[in-house]
Order: structure tokens, then sequence, then C-alpha cells
């Protein structure tokens, strides 16, 4: 892990080492969607990544680092409400190494036999953050086990930024990106590398009601006490509430002041337009940037910013229980 912070270089160097294994993911356009945002958008399909979620990206690089530090490692452990757990599973699996996922109970079971499916053994836990926590602890402490966390990491972190190495290629006049924001491993390493190839794009973060993002950005003070809690939110994804003691200082150097902060049934008429407007199956987090993409506070916006990239984080949506 580096010791001093992500910067450009290691992002470049992530998406050599992990090119080979993952998508280069697609881009797609939709004149309804551009009407309905009066801006020009570019949509970013990381639901049709490896395992379904951009979390492959920063999971593999994270296990390869390991792996090449250490030739002896016995495995991995992780917690997760399901996008890592998966993403961790098959990064071990391509990396030939044992991985154990602590899971809620209350995850849905979509995900939950899709980490099974990539080969990791599962531990269910109880539904607080801190359950997870502890019960990561032990595992990793019985078994000897690397941990690699879901976001606060920083190989993770670097993997994730690669997504801007591939897009800002793919749309090299992007002025502005929009992405949804659990921990905020994929959303500062998307800044790091967007900024530096293209200083004066905007990156904008979009989170369900609740979460206090923009004090956090504004005060460029942590406003969240005590324990981590989940924000209740169809949006399981980018349901924590508190972002990462990494990731949060590179965000409030990075990432715009303005938060988009979505309503449930935002939430949900994006997902309701990717699936029957774009045909593409997307779950809550993913359509939480779709309502941004159409949101007032877009629209009220310095109208010089175009071209609009809005990341598409995931689709592991269970299709017997959607939101609506």
């Amino acid at each position: 892990m580096a010791k001093d912070g992500v910067v450009f270089n290691d992002v470049v160097k992530a998406l050599q080492k992990i090119s080979q294994y993952i998508h280069k993911t697609p881009v797609v356009v939709s004149s309804q969607a551009d009407k309905r945002s009066g801006r020009k958008l570019f949509f970013k399909c990381e639901f049709q990544q490896k395992t379904g979620s951009f979390k492959a990206r920063g999971a593999l690089h994270a296990v390869l680092k390991a792996k090449e530090r250490s030739s002896n490692c016995p495995g991995f452990v992780t917690h997760s409400s399901g996008n890592h757990g998966q993403a961790l599973a098959w990064a071990s699996q391509v990396a030939g190494l044992p991985c154990y996922v602590v899971v809620p109970e209350v995850a849905p079971e979509v995900k939950k036999s899709a980490i099974r499916g990539y080969g990791a053994q599962l531990v269910e836990c109880g539904a607080q953050p801190q359950d997870r926590y502890d019960a990561c602890d032990k595992l990793q402490k019985e078994k000897n086990l690397e941990f690699i966390p879901p976001y606060d990491y920083f190989d993770v972190i670097a993997g994730q930024g690669t997504i801007s190495l591939e897009f800002l290629d793919q749309v090299p006049y992007l002025d502005a990106i929009l992405v949804p924001i659990s921990g905020g491993g994929l959303s500062s390493g998307i800044a790091i590398a967007a900024k530096a190839i293209k200083p004066d794009i905007k990156v904008y973060l979009v989170t369900p009601k609740g979460k206090k993002m923009e004090e956090c950005l504004r005060t460029g003070k942590r406003p969240w006490e005590g324990p981590p809690q989940y924000l209740d939110t169809i949006a399981d994804g980018i349901r924590l509430q508190q972002t990462g003691y990494i990731t949060t200082p590179i965000l409030q150097e990075l990432a715009e002041k303005e938060v988009f902060e979505m309503e449930e049934e935002e939430i949900v008429s994006g997902m309701k337009f990717a699936f029957e407007r774009m045909k593409v199956v997307i779950e809550a987090a993913a359509g939480a940037s779709v309502a941004a993409a159409f949101s007032d506070r877009l629209r009220s916006m310095d109208s010089k910013m175009v071209n609009i990239g809005v990341i598409l984080c995931g689709g592991n949506v269970d299709i017997n229980h959607l939101p609506w």
C-alpha cells in the first residue's frame, strides 16, 4: 500500500496491472436523457464491469499488489454489503487465493449468492456497521488473512481511479462527472485521476438524503459523530453515512462543494428511466446519478458546463424485489 496517498501515476500503473482482466466498459448516450437534463450526458457503464460493478477494479488491484508484496499471502477477508464482496471474491479467484466475506444478514440475496458463486466463504453478521468490523477482525486474526477494506485503502482508490483514464479517453471533452458516493473510494479515485488529466473538470458527488456530505466539503470537517451509521435508503450501495479517513481529505480538496442529495422517489425515477428508455439494468446507487443528471440543481448550474459524465456504478439489483 502506498505510504503517502494516491497520485496520478499510481492510477496509471493500476490500469496497466488490471486491464487484461477487466472490461473497458462502454459509454452510452441517450437523446431522451439529454432532452430531460438540458445537457449532453455520457453514461459510463460500470454495471457491465466484471462482477456487475466498478468495485472489481479496486479489489483486483489491491489483491494483485498484496500478492506482489508477499508470495505466501494466505488469502483475503473483507466486509461488504455486496458489491465489494463480490469483487474481492472474484479478484481472489483470479489470483488463486482464498477469500472470506462478512456480509450483513439483511444484504440482498442476489448479492450473497453471487459472492458464493465466485468461490468465497460467506460469513453473515448483524445489521450494524460495527458488527461487520468485529466479525472481520475475528476472521483476520484467526486465519491470518489480509484485510482489503471497501474504500479506505490506497490500492483500492487507485484501482477505482482507472475509470477516469478510460472515460476521458472515450470522451476527452467532459466538463464534469457525477459520481455516487458511499465511503468515497470511487469518487476520490476518479477525482485524483480526472483532475490530473484535465485540471478544470468538475467532480460532483451524489448521495441519498441525510449524508451531510455538503457540510463536510464546505467546512473541511467530519460532521459525523459516533460509530458509522446507515442511511435509510433504497440505494443499499450508498447507504453508509460517513466517508473514510483517507478518502474524505481527498474529496475536500478535489470535489466540488455542491453535493447532489437525492430523494428516494428521484432515485427510483432515475432507475426507471434507465430500464425503460436506455434498456439498461442498474441498481439504485446508479439510479441516484441519473436522478442528479435530471435534477433542478444541475439545471441551475453554469450553462457552459455542457458535457456531463454520469457514472452508472453497478447493476446488482434483485429483479424480484425492485424498489417500485
